[in-house]
C-alpha cells in the first residue's frame, strides 16, 4: 500500500522546466525513449523524478553520465542530490527502455490492437520516462517519433513528417499528464474550422480502416463544440491542428491531451444501425467535454491532484451547458440529476464519501469519482445561480485572464469570484471541503394569507469529518395556486444558517410550494406533501424539473409501499393518465415521467427510511406496479406507441430522439401485458439501433430473446461495440433467478475478451446493475463478481478498483446478504499481490458503516 498523500504536505517543485524534448523509437517489446529536460533552479535543491517499470539505460546531467553514487532509487522515485547538480540552469537527459506490449494496465505507453497509444492521467507518464510527474510542473514539449507505423501523432503542431518519422512541437506549457502519442495504421476523416478571429484549424478524426463511415458525427460534434465555446465563453482554439483518435482499449471515456484527444472508440463511432440515441448524445457530450478542457484543464490546469475537481467539475458543468443548448435543457437537467442521485448521492452516503476536494488520498486513480465530477459541476451551478449569469461570465473572463498558463487551486477559483463580484465566499467554499449530502427539511405554516416556510439543514457525519457547519444553499422555489396558476414565479432563497424562516404575504389561497426548482442545490429534500399536491405539481408546475420530481416521488412512494407488502400508487396512476392525454406534445418529458424509479433507488429510499431493503420484493413490486399502470392506460400507451413510430429516415437529433424515447417508454410498460409481442415485432422491423436494441431488452426481460439474440449476434459478430451491447443486455435484463448463471455462461465464451475494458464493463457492469440478480440471497452474485475482479486486478488495477463500487451499499441489506458480501470482499482483500488501487477501495468499503 502506498503512503497516504496529504494536501497539507504539498510543496512547490524547486525547478522550472524550460523545455522538454522526447524521442521515441517505437517497438512492441523494446521501445526506447530519450528525454532531455532543461531545468532552471533558483537555489540548491535535490532533483526528484518519477519513474515506474523503466529499464534505465543512461542518466546524464549536461551530457555527463551521473555517477552511480548520485542515483538514489526509492520505489518509483529517483533522487539526484543537489550537490551533484550545477548551479542555475542545466539539462537532465535519460534513455530508458519500456515494453508497451506487456503493458496491460493501459497506463503510460501501451499497445491496442497493434496501435501504440498513451494514457498519462493521472500518473501514467512515469511509465514512459523519468520526469517530475506532477500537474504543477509545466513545459513546452518537442517530440520526435520513429516508427514503421504510417500515422505518427503527438501534441501541438506538426514540425516535420517523412516516412518513418514525425516531429511535433507544443508551444503551450503543459504538465506531463497531458502528453500524448499515437502511432498506428489509421485513416482519418478531415475537415477544417475557422476561429472567430480568422485562424484556420485542420481537423482530423482518426479511426481504424473500415470505421471511417461511423466517424462523421464525431467530427460534426467537434465543430459544434468549438463554435459553442467561442460564442458562450469567448474561448478560441489555439493550435494549427486538432486531432481526435479512437482507441479500442481505454480505461476511461476519453482524455483531453493538448491538441490530441484520445477517445474510447465507443465515444466516437456511430451510425444509425449500430448506435442508439443515448450513444449519439454521449458522443456529442464527451467530445464537447474533452474539447472544453483545452481552456479548463490544459491552458489552466490544477496545481495538484487534490484540486482535480477544479478542472473536472468546471468542464462537466460546461459540457452540461453545451448539451442543454444542443438538445433539451429541461430533459438534460433531469437526466443530470438522475445521474447525480444514482452515483454521487450513493457515494456520499457510504464508506467512499469524500469532499469534491479531498485532503488526502492513497491512490489518485480512485478519486476520479462522481463527487469530483458531477458534484463538482453542481457546486459551480450553485455559484452561477447565486451570483447570476452576467456576474458568472464576468468572473470566468477574469479567471482566464488571470490564470492562463498556470496550475491553480480551489482558493484561486474562489478568489476570482470574490474579486469579480465583491462577495465573501468563505462559507460557500465548504461545498468543496466538506463531504456528505446536506439534508434539507422544510415545514410550512399558513395563517390568514401568509405562508411561512421553515428550512433546516443537516449533514450527517462522514469518514474523517464529524462536524458539519451549515453551508450556503440556494433554494429556488415558486408557488402554485390550487387552480394551477403560478402565484409566485421562481425566487431564489439563500440559506446560510442551520435554520431559517421565510414568509410570503397577501396570498389569496394556500398554494403548493414548488420547491428546489431546477434542482438548485444537491441536497436531499424532506417535506410533508400530499399525493394530491404532488399530482397538482405534475399537472401544472411551470418548472420542468419539479414537475417531473412530483411524478417521480409519487411513483417512488408507491413502490416503497408495495415493496413492504402494502398497496399504493393510485394517485400516480391517475396523474399519469392525465399526462398521457397530451404526451405527444412533449415526448421526451413524458418518457421521463413514465420511467419508474430503478430498483437500486428504491432500495436506497427504503434504507434512508430505516428499513432493510429486500431486493426480491423490490423487483416484484416494480414489475407488478408497471403491469398495473399498463393495464390501466393500455389504450393511451398503445396510441402513443403508434404515434411515435418513425416518420422519416433516422436522424440523431433531439426531436427524433424524443419521439423514440416515448415510443420505447410505452413499449416497456406494454410489454408487461403482451409478454413481449410488440417487442418481437419491433425487433424485426426496426431500422435503427435505438428501437432494435430497446426491443431486444424487452425480449430478454420477458424470457423470449433466444432467437433474437442469435440473429443480433450473427449480424454484429464483427462489430466490437455492438457486441458489447449484446453482452450487457443479457446480464442486465436477465431474470434475477438466472442472472448469475447467464453471466457465467457469457463469461465462458471465446468472444468474451475480458482484458478489454469495454467488454469487461459490459458483462460485469451489466450484471452489477441487475439489482436483484447481483444481490441474490445465496451470495452467488457476490462470489461471481469477486472472482472476476480478482482475475482482472493483476492486469488492469484501475478498472478493477472502479468496479469495486458495486459493493459499496452492502451494509444496507439483511444479515445473510451482509455476511456473504463481507466474505466476498474479504476474499478480494486477501488476494496475494492485490494492487494498491483495489486494496484501497476494498479496505474502505469493508471499513465503512452502513
Amino acid at each position: 500500500m502506498t503512503a497516504t498523500q496529504y494536501l497539507a504536505d504539498w510543496q512547490p517543485y524547486p525547478f522550472n522546466i524550460l523545455e522538454t524534448r522526447l524521442e521515441f523509437d517505437l517497438a512492441p517489446k523494446g521501445t526506447k525513449v530519450r528525454s532531455e529536460i532543461r531545468l532552471q533552479g533558483d537555489k540548491p535543491a535535490d532533483l526528484v523524478l518519477d519513474g515506474a517499470g523503466l529499464q534505465t539505460l543512461s542518466l546524464r546531467i549536461d551530457g555527463v553520465e551521473i555517477a552511480e553514487t548520485d542515483r538514489i532509487f526509492e520505489g518509483e522515485r529517483l533522487t539526484i542530490p543537489a550537490a551533484a547538480l550545477p548551479e542555475g540552469s542545466f539539462t537532465f537527459s535519460a534513455e530508458v527502455a519500456i515494453d508497451p506490449e506487456a503493458n496491460t494496465t493501459l497506463e503510460g505507453l501501451y499497445l491496442s490492437g497493434g496501435m501504440f497509444c498513451t494514457q498519462c492521467e493521472a500518473e501514467g507518464f512515469r511509465h514512459i520516462t523519468w520526469y517530475p510527474d506532477r500537474p504543477d510542473v509545466m513545459a513546452p514539449f518537442h517530440v520526435t517519433i520513429r516508427s514503421e507505423k504510417p500515422v505518427l501523432l503527438s501534441n501541438g503542431n506538426p514540425v516535420r513528417r517523412e516516412p518513418g518519422l514525425a516531429e511535433w512541437h507544443d508551444p503551450w506549457p503543459k504538465p506531463s499528464y497531458l502528453f500524448a502519442l499515437v502511432a498506428g495504421n489509421l485513416v482519418s476523416i478531415d475537415d477544417h474550422f475557422t476561429t472567430a478571429s480568422g485562424a484556420p484549424v485542420d481537423l482530423h478524426v482518426w479511426v481504424r480502416e473500415g470505421d471511417q463511415d461511423r466517424a462523421g458525427y464525431a467530427m460534426e460534434a467537434l465543430k459544434r463544440s468549438m463554435r459553442w465555446d467561442e460564442e458562450v465563453y469567448g474561448r478560441e482554439y489555439d493550435l494549427e491542428v486538432f486531432n481526435l483518435v479512437a482507441v479500442d482499449d481505454f480505461n476511461m471515456g476519453a482524455m483531453e491531451n493538448k491538441g490530441l484527444n484520445i477517445f474510447n472508440s465507443k465515444l466516437v463511432l456511430a451510425s444509425a444501425d449500430t448506435a442508439t440515441d443515448l450513444d449519439y448524445e454521449r458522443i456529442e457530450g464527451v467530445i464537447g467535454h474533452e474539447y472544453f478542457h483545452n481552456w479548463t484543464g490544459d491552458r489552466i490546469t490544477c496545481r495538484d491532484w487534490f484540486q482535480l475537481c477544479l478542472k473536472e467539475g468546471l468542464t462537466v458543468f460546461r459540457d452540461q451547458q453545451f448539451t442543454s443548448d444542443m438538445r433539451s435543457a429541461a430533459v438534460k437537467r433531469i437526466q443530470d440529476v438522475q445521474t447525480l442521485r444514482a452515483r454521487q448521492f450513493r457515494e456520499d452516503q457510504g464508506p467512499l464519501s469524500h469532499p469534491p476536494r479531498p485532503d488526502h488520498y492513497q491512490e489518485i486513480n480512485n478519486f476520479y469519482t462522481a463527487t469530483v465530477y458531477e458534484k463538482g459541476a453542481e457546486v459551480i451551478g450553485m455559484l452561477k445561480r447565486l451570483i447570476g449569469d452576467a456576474e458568472y461570465y464576468k468572473a470566468l473572463d477574469l479567471y482566464f485572464t488571470r490564470h492562463d498558463g498556470q496550475a491553480c487551486t480551489i482558493e484561486d477559483w474562489i478568489k476570482v469570484f470574490e474579486d469579480a463580484t465583491g462577495r465573501d465566499l468563505t462559507q460557500f467554499k465548504r461545498w468543496y471541503t466538506d463531504a456528505g449530502t446536506p439534508e434539507l427539511t422544510m415545514s410550512e405554516s399558513w395563517n390568514d394569507g401568509t405562508l411561512t416556510l421553515t428550512f433546516r439543514q443537516d449533514t450527517a457525519p462522514t469518514p474523517g469529518q464529524t462536524q458539519k457547519p451549515p453551508r450556503v444553499i440556494p433554494v429556488a422555489l415558486g408557488l402554485i395556486s390550487p387552480n394551477g396558476d403560478e402565484a409566485l414565479p421562481t425566487t431564489v432563497l439563500e440559506l446560510t444558517e442551520t435554520e431559517q424562516n421565510f414568509s410570503f404575504h397577501h396570498l389569496g389561497a394556500r398554494p403548493v410550494v414548488s420547491l428546489l426548482r431546477g434542482f438548485s442545490a444537491p441536497v436531499v429534500l424532506r417535506r410533508e406533501i400530499s399525493a394530491e399536491a404532488q399530482a397538482l405539481l405534475l399537472a401544472h408546475d411551470t418548472d420542468s424539473f419539479t414537475r417531473w420530481e412530483a411524478g417521480h416521488d409519487l411513483a417512488l412512494d408507491a413502490l416503497i409501499a408495495r415493496a413492504r407488502g402494502e398497496h399504493g400508487g393510485r394517485a400516480y396512476i391517475d396523474a399519469i393518465g392525465a399526462l398521457l392525454e397530451h404526451g405527444a406534445e412533449d415526448p421526451a418529458f413524458t418518457a421521463l415521467c413514465l420511467a419508474l424509479p430503478g430498483e437500486e433507488e428504491i432500495a436506497t429510499a427504503l434504507s434512508d427510511r430505516g428499513q432493510i431493503p429486500d431486493p426480491d420484493a423490490i423487483h416484484r413490486a416494480r414489475d407488478g406496479f408497471a403491469a398495473e399502470i399498463a393495464a390501466t392506460h393500455q389504450d393511451a400507451l398503445a396510441r402513443l406507441y403508434a404515434e411515435m413510430a418513425p416518420n422519416g429516415p433516422y436522424q440523431p437529433d433531439a426531436e427524433g430522439a424524443a419521439r423514440r424515447s416515448l415510443r420505447l417508454a410505452s413499449l416497456v410498460l406494454l410489454s408487461h401485458l403482451d409478454e413481449g409481442d410488440r417487442a418481437l415485432v419491433l425487433f424485426g422491423i426496426a431500422e435503427n439501433m435505438t428501437e432494435r436494441f430497446g426491443a431486444l431488452g424487452q425480449l430478454v426481460a420477458a424470457g423470449r430473446a433466444r432467437e433474437s439474440l442469435e440473429l443480433f449476434r450473427q449480424e454484429f459478430a464483427k462489430n466490437r461495440l455492438v457486441m458489447d451491447k449484446w453482452f450487457m443486455v443479457q446480464t442486465h435484463r436477465a431474470s434475477p433467478e438466472t442472472a448469475v448463471e447467464r453471466a457465467a455462461a457469457l463469461a465462458a465464451r471465446d468472444d468474451f475478451d475480458w482484458k478489454n475494458p469495454n467488454r469487461f464493463r459490459a458483462l460485469l457492469g451489466g450484471f452489477a446493475a441487475n439489482h436483484a440478480g447481483f444481490h441474490r440471497a445465496d451470495g452467488a452474485g457476490y462470489d461471481f463478481y469477486a472472482d472476476w475482479l480478482i482475475k482482472l486486478d493483476p492486469l488492469n488495477p484501475q478498472t478493477t478498483a472502479r468496479m469495486c463500487t458495486a459493493f459499496e451499499t452492502w451494509r444496507s441489506y439483511d444479515a445473510g446478504r451482509q455476511e456473504k458480501a463481507r466474505a466476498a470482499l474479504t476474499r478480494i482483500a486477501a488476494t496475494p499481490g492485490l494492487s494498491r488501487n483495489t486494496s484501497e477501495m476494498v479496505t474502505r468499503i469493508l471499513a465503512g458503516k452502513g
